[in-house]
């Protein structure tokens, strides 16, 4: 009687580690489910906005992306999803520091959240070499053409020299500045009253004549000309001297 209480036991015994050896088996297992199924939100945000940075840069620009996102606070606990979108939030810009949104679009609860993104644009743009005073005229002696991050500042570069070459200083430039927009203007070259030559453009042939300008000359733009004939027509502006007028 007493063997058989021992077996019975010892039996018992048995039974119970089995037991708690598969209730310890499903619990790592299910950690391990859990662990797999959680959504790389990081991941997401990531690729889209590597994407995104591309898909937005500007025409011709050549741009090497650098892009980097965040994590998720710690403190949140999103309810499963069956379809993540990442997109970017209204008023953010994928360039410099910005974020990244993710909301559920196919879940039994819906959310939206954010994380941090940083946007770096290297590509080749004109800089600075010295001091250039406001006011003055820019040559291609007060600049270098480097490699920079364009993303250090949301104002557009300057990358096509026509934008800046003989444009004036809106202020005081100094050694390594990027060009950007808002840092040059057309310059003004003459008043109105100057004498000027004008040259007629045409197929095959050029013409010149004086003429008196009827407004300020800014390279680039129109201006007003009175000809020696007392006619008045309007050309653009090449120099301090010359206005073109095409026929």
């Amino acid at each position: 009687m007493l063997r058989c209480q021992n077996l019975f036991s010892r039996s018992g015994a048995a039974l119970a580690l089995s037991a708690s050896a598969l209730l310890s088996a499903f619990s790592v297992h299910a950690q391990v489910a859990t662990q797999v199924s959680e959504p790389d939100y990081r991941g997401i945000a990531l690729a889209w906005a590597k994407g995104a940075a591309v898909d937005s840069s500007p025409p011709g620009s050549k741009l090497r992306f650098e892009v980097s996102v965040g994590a998720l606070d710690g403190r949140l606990h999103l309810a499963p999803c069956g379809n993540i979108e990442a997109y970017l939030p209204n008023g953010a810009r994928l360039w410099g520091n910005s974020h990244v949104g993710l909301r559920c679009v196919d879940g039994v609860g819906r959310w939206n959240v954010s994380v941090p993104a940083s946007v770096k644009a290297f590509g080749q743009a004109w800089v600075v070499r010295g001091q250039v005073a406001q006011g003055s005229v820019l040559t291609e002696a007060d600049v270098v053409a480097v490699e920079v991050n364009w993303a250090e500042e949301t104002s557009p570069v300057l990358i096509d020299q026509a934008l800046w070459l003989g444009q004036t200083a809106t202020r005081q430039l100094t050694t390594g500045m990027v060009l950007r927009q808002g840092m040059v203007k057309p310059s003004l070259v003459f008043q109105a009253g100057a004498q000027v030559r004008v040259v007629a453009q045409g197929a095959g042939f050029e013409i010149s004549s004086d003429a008196q300008a009827m407004s300020a000359g800014i390279i680039g733009q129109m201006t007003r000309v009175r000809m020696d004939n007392g006619r008045i027509t309007s050309g653009t502006v090449l120099d301090s001297h010359t206005v073109k007028i095409d026929i």
